[in-house]
Protein backbone atom coordinates (compact mmCIF):
# COMPACT_ATOMS: atom_id res chain seq x y z
CA UNK A 1 0.00 0.00 0.00
CA UNK A 2 1.56 3.29 -0.87
CA UNK A 3 1.65 5.93 1.60
CA UNK A 4 -1.27 8.10 -0.67
CA UNK A 5 -3.48 5.31 0.04
CA UNK A 6 -2.49 4.90 3.50
CA UNK A 7 -3.09 8.99 4.50
CA UNK A 8 -6.81 8.20 2.83
CA UNK A 9 -7.48 5.48 4.97
CA UNK A 10 -6.17 7.64 7.69
CA UNK A 11 -8.41 10.06 6.99
CA UNK A 12 -11.47 8.11 6.68
CA UNK A 13 -11.40 7.97 10.77
CA UNK A 14 -13.25 10.79 12.64
CA UNK A 15 -12.22 11.33 16.34
CA UNK A 16 -13.45 13.99 18.39
CA UNK A 17 -11.51 17.30 18.65
CA UNK A 18 -8.15 17.30 20.29
CA UNK A 19 -7.56 13.97 18.65
CA UNK A 20 -5.65 12.74 15.92
CA UNK A 21 -5.71 9.52 14.00
CA UNK A 22 -2.52 7.53 11.72
CA UNK A 23 -2.01 4.05 10.20
CA UNK A 24 -0.24 2.29 12.49
CA UNK A 25 0.86 -0.97 9.78
CA UNK A 26 -1.12 -1.83 6.83
CA UNK A 27 -1.31 -5.31 5.01
CA UNK A 28 -3.05 -6.95 7.32
CA UNK A 29 -5.80 -10.00 6.61
CA UNK A 30 -8.44 -9.66 9.28
CA UNK A 31 -6.88 -9.04 12.55
CA UNK A 32 -8.51 -9.82 15.48
CA UNK A 33 -5.84 -9.75 18.74
CA UNK A 34 -3.28 -7.74 19.50
CA UNK A 35 0.07 -7.62 22.22
CA UNK A 36 3.26 -6.07 22.06
CA UNK A 37 6.32 -8.36 22.34
CA UNK A 38 9.49 -8.39 24.86
CA UNK A 39 11.15 -7.36 21.14
CA UNK A 40 9.12 -4.21 21.09
CA UNK A 41 7.09 -5.58 18.00
CA UNK A 42 3.60 -5.61 17.71
CA UNK A 43 1.93 -9.04 17.61
CA UNK A 44 -1.32 -9.63 15.49
CA UNK A 45 -3.70 -12.47 14.95
CA UNK A 46 -5.15 -13.39 11.86
CA UNK A 47 -8.46 -15.28 11.11
CA UNK A 48 -6.87 -17.26 8.89
CA UNK A 49 -4.66 -18.70 11.00
CA UNK A 50 -1.40 -16.78 10.95
CA UNK A 51 0.19 -14.63 13.43
CA UNK A 52 2.38 -11.59 12.34
CA UNK A 53 4.89 -8.82 13.55
CA UNK A 54 4.69 -5.26 12.77
CA UNK A 55 6.37 -2.23 13.48
CA UNK A 56 5.29 1.46 13.08
CA UNK A 57 4.60 2.05 9.58
CA UNK A 58 5.11 -1.59 8.63
CA UNK A 59 2.77 -2.27 5.50
CA UNK A 60 4.25 -5.96 4.74
CA UNK A 61 3.90 -8.15 7.73
CA UNK A 62 6.53 -10.60 9.06
CA UNK A 63 4.77 -13.99 9.54
CA UNK A 64 5.96 -15.22 13.09
CA UNK A 65 3.67 -18.68 13.22
CA UNK A 66 1.15 -20.12 10.68
CA UNK A 67 -1.16 -22.99 10.56
CA UNK A 68 -3.27 -21.69 13.63
CA UNK A 69 -7.12 -22.69 13.99
CA UNK A 70 -8.71 -19.39 14.38
CA UNK A 71 -6.99 -17.19 16.80
CA UNK A 72 -8.95 -14.32 18.38
CA UNK A 73 -6.80 -13.89 21.45
CA UNK A 74 -3.00 -13.19 22.15
CA UNK A 75 -1.19 -12.36 25.19
CA UNK A 76 2.30 -11.99 26.10
CA UNK A 77 4.04 -13.88 29.49
CA UNK A 78 7.74 -12.72 29.51
CA UNK A 79 8.98 -14.47 26.37
CA UNK A 80 6.20 -16.72 25.70
CA UNK A 81 2.99 -15.70 23.92
CA UNK A 82 -0.28 -17.39 24.32
CA UNK A 83 -3.08 -17.47 21.81
CA UNK A 84 -6.69 -18.32 22.09
CA UNK A 85 -8.15 -20.75 19.12
CA UNK A 86 -11.00 -22.47 18.47
CA UNK A 87 -11.35 -25.26 21.59
CA UNK A 88 -7.03 -24.25 22.63
CA UNK A 89 -4.59 -22.52 23.83
CA UNK A 90 -1.38 -22.95 22.68
CA UNK A 91 2.33 -21.44 23.57
CA UNK A 92 5.10 -20.14 21.57
CA UNK A 93 8.11 -19.47 22.32
CA UNK A 94 9.74 -16.06 20.88
CA UNK A 95 13.12 -17.40 19.39
CA UNK A 96 11.01 -21.19 18.77
CA UNK A 97 8.83 -24.02 20.52
CA UNK A 98 5.23 -25.01 20.60
CA UNK A 99 3.00 -26.50 23.13
CA UNK A 100 -0.88 -26.99 23.34
CA UNK A 101 -1.41 -25.50 27.63
CA UNK A 102 -5.02 -26.47 27.30
CA UNK A 103 -6.86 -28.48 24.53
CA UNK A 104 -10.71 -30.23 23.87
CA UNK A 105 -12.46 -26.81 25.18
CA UNK A 106 -15.83 -26.50 23.91
CA UNK A 107 -16.69 -24.33 20.81
CA UNK A 108 -19.59 -23.83 18.27
CA UNK A 109 -21.65 -21.28 17.81
CA UNK A 110 -18.53 -18.84 19.78
CA UNK A 111 -15.24 -20.64 20.61
CA UNK A 112 -12.47 -19.34 23.08
CA UNK A 113 -11.88 -15.40 22.55
CA UNK A 114 -9.68 -12.89 24.61
CA UNK A 115 -7.10 -13.90 26.90
CA UNK A 116 -5.42 -11.49 29.32
CA UNK A 117 -2.62 -11.75 32.26
CA UNK A 118 -3.90 -11.33 35.87
CA UNK A 119 -2.57 -9.89 38.56
CA UNK A 120 -2.75 -13.30 40.27
CA UNK A 121 -0.14 -14.96 37.96
CA UNK A 122 -2.82 -16.82 36.39
CA UNK A 123 -4.03 -16.27 32.67
CA UNK A 124 -7.93 -15.99 32.35
CA UNK A 125 -9.80 -16.92 28.95
CA UNK A 126 -13.31 -16.02 27.61
CA UNK A 127 -15.12 -19.15 26.59
CA UNK A 128 -18.49 -18.54 24.14
CA UNK A 129 -21.26 -20.86 24.08
CA UNK A 130 -22.25 -23.30 21.27
CA UNK A 131 -25.56 -22.02 20.21
CA UNK A 132 -28.05 -18.45 20.43
CA UNK A 133 -29.64 -19.47 23.18
CA UNK A 134 -29.64 -23.50 25.07
CA UNK A 135 -29.06 -24.89 28.19
CA UNK A 136 -24.88 -26.04 27.60
CA UNK A 137 -23.91 -29.56 28.36
CA UNK A 138 -20.28 -28.37 28.97
CA UNK A 139 -19.97 -26.44 32.17
CA UNK A 140 -16.69 -24.33 30.75
CA UNK A 141 -19.10 -22.97 27.88
CA UNK A 142 -20.53 -19.55 28.37
CA UNK A 143 -18.13 -18.85 30.85
CA UNK A 144 -14.78 -16.70 31.93
CA UNK A 145 -12.08 -19.62 32.83
CA UNK A 146 -8.71 -18.94 34.76
CA UNK A 147 -5.52 -21.60 34.59
CA UNK A 148 -2.51 -21.29 35.37
CA UNK A 149 0.43 -20.61 32.60
CA UNK A 150 0.96 -24.41 32.28
CA UNK A 151 -2.46 -25.06 31.74
CA UNK A 152 -3.21 -26.76 35.22
CA UNK A 153 -5.65 -25.49 38.10
CA UNK A 154 -8.58 -25.00 35.49
CA UNK A 155 -11.55 -23.29 36.87
CA UNK A 156 -14.89 -21.32 35.86
CA UNK A 157 -14.39 -17.44 36.97
CA UNK A 158 -18.19 -16.46 36.54
CA UNK A 159 -20.84 -18.17 33.67
CA UNK A 160 -24.00 -16.94 32.06
CA UNK A 161 -22.21 -15.31 29.16
CA UNK A 162 -23.06 -15.91 25.84
CA UNK A 163 -19.95 -14.84 24.03
CA UNK A 164 -17.47 -12.75 26.55
CA UNK A 165 -15.27 -11.69 23.90
CA UNK A 166 -12.87 -9.42 25.13
CA UNK A 167 -11.36 -8.88 28.72
CA UNK A 168 -9.23 -6.33 30.70
CA UNK A 169 -8.00 -6.12 33.71
CA UNK A 170 -7.77 -2.30 34.90
CA UNK A 171 -5.94 -2.53 38.39
CA UNK A 172 -7.04 -5.77 40.00
CA UNK A 173 -10.78 -5.27 38.66
CA UNK A 174 -11.41 -7.54 35.22
CA UNK A 175 -14.31 -6.30 32.68
CA UNK A 176 -15.48 -8.26 29.60
CA UNK A 177 -17.59 -7.23 26.93
CA UNK A 178 -20.39 -9.69 26.02
CA UNK A 179 -22.57 -10.53 23.01
CA UNK A 180 -26.30 -10.83 23.85
CA UNK A 181 -28.50 -12.87 21.87
CA UNK A 182 -29.71 -12.55 18.17
CA UNK A 183 -33.38 -14.25 18.76
CA UNK A 184 -35.08 -11.19 20.21
CA UNK A 185 -35.51 -8.68 17.51
CA UNK A 186 -33.61 -5.97 16.07
CA UNK A 187 -33.63 -3.85 19.17
CA UNK A 188 -32.91 -6.01 21.69
CA UNK A 189 -31.12 -7.62 23.56
CA UNK A 190 -28.14 -4.65 24.50
CA UNK A 191 -24.79 -5.88 24.37
CA UNK A 192 -22.83 -5.54 27.38
CA UNK A 193 -19.85 -4.59 29.86
CA UNK A 194 -19.32 -5.94 32.78
CA UNK A 195 -17.17 -6.21 36.02
CA UNK A 196 -16.52 -9.54 37.04
CA UNK A 197 -16.60 -11.00 40.23
CA UNK A 198 -15.81 -14.73 41.11
CA UNK A 199 -18.78 -16.79 41.04
CA UNK A 200 -21.14 -14.39 39.72
CA UNK A 201 -24.04 -15.52 37.50
CA UNK A 202 -25.06 -12.90 34.50
CA UNK A 203 -28.12 -14.60 33.56
CA UNK A 204 -27.53 -15.90 29.88
CA UNK A 205 -29.65 -17.50 28.17
CA UNK A 206 -33.06 -16.84 30.37
CA UNK A 207 -31.88 -12.80 31.85
CA UNK A 208 -30.61 -10.74 29.34
CA UNK A 209 -29.96 -6.57 29.30
CA UNK A 210 -32.88 -4.68 28.08
CA UNK A 211 -31.17 -1.88 25.57
CA UNK A 212 -34.69 -0.20 26.06
CA UNK A 213 -35.52 -0.21 29.43
CA UNK A 214 -31.57 -0.13 30.93
CA UNK A 215 -32.33 -3.27 32.84
CA UNK A 216 -32.29 -7.02 33.69
CA UNK A 217 -35.24 -8.42 31.41
CA UNK A 218 -36.38 -12.31 32.31
CA UNK A 219 -35.41 -14.78 34.76
CA UNK A 220 -32.79 -12.63 36.73
CA UNK A 221 -33.05 -13.91 40.37
CA UNK A 222 -29.23 -13.77 41.62
CA UNK A 223 -27.98 -12.31 38.41
CA UNK A 224 -25.12 -9.70 38.22
CA UNK A 225 -26.20 -6.39 36.35
CA UNK A 226 -23.56 -4.90 33.58
CA UNK A 227 -21.95 -1.76 34.21
CA UNK A 228 -23.22 -0.30 30.76
CA UNK A 229 -25.72 -1.22 28.05
CA UNK A 230 -24.00 -1.37 24.39
CA UNK A 231 -25.91 -1.06 21.51
CA UNK A 232 -27.84 -4.47 20.69
CA UNK A 233 -26.51 -6.23 17.51
CA UNK A 234 -23.32 -3.98 17.69
CA UNK A 235 -21.02 -7.08 18.07
CA UNK A 236 -19.21 -5.48 21.18
CA UNK A 237 -15.72 -6.76 21.11
CA UNK A 238 -12.37 -5.51 22.09
CA UNK A 239 -11.62 -3.23 25.36
CA UNK A 240 -9.13 -1.53 26.69
CA UNK A 241 -8.52 1.01 29.43
CA UNK A 242 -6.89 4.33 28.03
CA UNK A 243 -6.94 7.79 30.01
CA UNK A 244 -8.76 6.76 32.58
CA UNK A 245 -11.45 5.27 30.63
CA UNK A 246 -12.83 2.06 28.89
CA UNK A 247 -12.92 1.72 24.95
CA UNK A 248 -14.51 -0.90 23.39
CA UNK A 249 -15.05 -1.46 19.43
CA UNK A 250 -18.31 -2.11 17.96
CA UNK A 251 -17.46 -4.69 15.04
CA UNK A 252 -21.33 -4.91 13.46
CA UNK A 253 -22.34 -6.71 11.06
CA UNK A 254 -21.19 -9.09 8.42
CA UNK A 255 -23.84 -7.76 5.74
CA UNK A 256 -25.29 -4.14 7.47
CA UNK A 257 -24.26 -1.09 8.69
CA UNK A 258 -27.46 -0.43 11.29
CA UNK A 259 -25.33 -1.46 13.81
CA UNK A 260 -21.58 -1.04 15.40
CA UNK A 261 -18.67 -0.29 13.34
CA UNK A 262 -17.75 2.45 15.61
CA UNK A 263 -15.21 2.67 18.79
CA UNK A 264 -17.33 3.50 22.13
CA UNK A 265 -15.65 5.41 24.91
CA UNK A 266 -17.28 4.06 28.71
CA UNK A 267 -17.46 6.87 31.55
CA UNK A 268 -19.29 6.54 34.38
CA UNK A 269 -21.02 3.48 32.96
CA UNK A 270 -22.75 5.70 29.87
CA UNK A 271 -21.48 4.39 26.47
CA UNK A 272 -21.01 7.20 23.57
CA UNK A 273 -19.55 7.01 20.49
CA UNK A 274 -15.80 8.34 20.08
CA UNK A 275 -14.31 7.14 16.54
CA UNK A 276 -16.32 6.56 13.25
CA UNK A 277 -15.44 5.36 9.72
CA UNK A 278 -14.31 2.38 10.51
CA UNK A 279 -14.97 -1.00 8.55
CA UNK A 280 -15.27 -3.72 11.30
CA UNK A 281 -12.68 -2.42 13.96
CA UNK A 282 -12.28 -5.49 16.42
CA UNK A 283 -9.16 -5.28 18.52
CA UNK A 284 -7.91 -2.49 20.27
CA UNK A 285 -4.80 -2.35 22.43
CA UNK A 286 -2.74 0.64 24.15
CA UNK A 287 0.76 1.02 23.02
CA UNK A 288 3.96 1.63 24.64
CA UNK A 289 4.18 5.19 23.29
CA UNK A 290 0.45 5.91 25.04
CA UNK A 291 -1.68 5.74 21.62
CA UNK A 292 -4.92 3.71 21.43
CA UNK A 293 -4.78 1.12 18.89
CA UNK A 294 -7.69 0.01 17.34
CA UNK A 295 -7.32 -2.85 14.07
CA UNK A 296 -10.03 -2.85 11.39
CA UNK A 297 -10.57 -6.35 10.76
CA UNK A 298 -11.99 -5.62 7.50
CA UNK A 299 -9.33 -3.16 6.44
CA UNK A 300 -6.60 -4.51 7.87
CA UNK A 301 -5.04 -1.88 8.99
CA UNK A 302 -4.01 -0.64 12.72
CA UNK A 303 -4.61 2.89 13.60
CA UNK A 304 -3.10 4.61 16.18
CA UNK A 305 -5.81 7.35 18.02
CA UNK A 306 -3.59 9.78 20.51
CA UNK A 307 -4.14 13.05 21.77
CA UNK A 308 -2.89 16.03 19.88
CA UNK A 309 -0.24 18.15 20.51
Amino acid sequence: MNALAVAAIAVALHVPAGYHASVYASGLEHPTAMAFGPDGRLYVSEDTGRIVSVARGTSRPRTFRAGLTVPLGLVWRGRTLYVAESGRVEAFGLRGGRRVVLRGLPFGRHQQDAIVNGPDGRLYLGSGSTCDACTEKDPRSATILSFRPDGSGLRVVARGLRNPYGLAFVGKMLYATVNGRDDLGDGEPAEMVIRVRPGADFGWPACWPSYALRRLVGNCAGVTPPVAYLEPHSSADGIASWHGNLFVTEWGEYLAHRHGRVLVRIRRGRASTFATGFDHPLAVAVGPAGDLLVADWGRGVVYAIARSP
